[in-house]
């Protein structure tokens, strides 16, 4: 699997496993269990999750998938900014460390911007690195404007944003601007939630590949050395289709076609959020 650096020099999987809707249907737990510990087998030993993701149920079901195998995983969270106050996001990482069954978060992103001041946010992540409770801290959903307003010096991980072949506006100046800081980003919902999967000319490049549309679209995603992609799979199946897609190599033949079909932003587009 190949690895993406963060600032720190610390190496994470290329692919990882996003968790969103994932622990919200008893029914369907064992099932999911066996996804994410076929993802970490597989490599993608990143895991993201968050305390608002089922109200932290699928915390809790990441914390099953790495029971006895906690330091194989980068395990991932986020504290909603409802509670990004110094005090509230030290209590809210308690919270999700009790629900992960572990002693610390590998990476504690503030889940988007609110009302609490960013540099207030960044002291209680201080607070949690020097206690041991997080190694990392990175944010999610800020724009350029948004990481300017970071205090002086504060380096986040990552950006963890929207970006798939449809949602290209962080290519105009959001991952420039993450380029110049040495900040990697973190694709979440990189085949769109699935609704990208039917178009024309990304079924075009995987049937040249032998692949699916899904592989196509994670391969675009991944063609960066500095981009890690996130997508969430419930089903062994879906984990296993999904790993293949970091072996999958497109030619520029295929980036021009699908440049064609989803075109790169010619201009500042605010950025997206699911």
């Amino acid at each position: 699997m190949r690895t993406v650096t963060l600032p720190s020099g610390a190496r994470v999987p290329a692919l990882g496993q996003g968790t969103w809707h994932m622990g919200d249907d008893p029914s369907r737990r064992a099932e999911e269990l066996d996804a994410l510990r076929t993802g970490i087998d597989a490599g993608m030993t990143l895991i993201d999750t968050a305390e608002m993701y089922g109200g932290g149920a699928s915390e809790e079901l990441v914390g099953e998938a790495v029971a006895g195998r906690r330091d194989e995983v980068f395990l991932v969270s986020k504290v909603l900014p409802s509670h990004a106050d110094r005090r509230g996001t030290l209590q809210a990482c308690r919270a999700s460390l009790r629900r992960l069954g572990t002693d610390r978060i590998d990476l504690y992103l503030l889940h988007w911007r609110g009302g609490v001041p960013l540099a207030e946010t960044v002291e209680a992540f201080e607070d949690l690195v020097r206690e041991g409770s997080i190694r990392h801290w990175g944010v999610s959903n800020l724009d350029a404007d948004d990481l300017a307003d970071l205090p002086a010096g504060a380096v986040p991980a990552t950006d963890q944003i929207l970006y798939n072949l449809t949602r290209r506006g962080p290519e105009y100046d959001l991952l420039p601007r993450c380029r110049e800081l040495s900040v990697p980003v973190m694709a979440y919902s990189p085949v769109e939630q699935g609704r990208l999967l039917g178009h024309e000319a990304l079924r075009a490049v995987a049937d040249a590949h032998g692949a699916t549309p899904a592989q196509v679209a994670l391969a675009w995603v991944l063609r960066h050395e500095d981009v890690i992609a996130i997508p969430k799979a419930a089903s062994r199946a879906h984990v296993e289709e999904n790993r293949a897609a970091a072996d999958l190599t497109l030619t520029d033949e295929d980036l021009a076609a699908l440049d064609a079909a989803f075109p790169p932003p010619t201009r500042k587009q605010p950025l997206e959020i699911l």
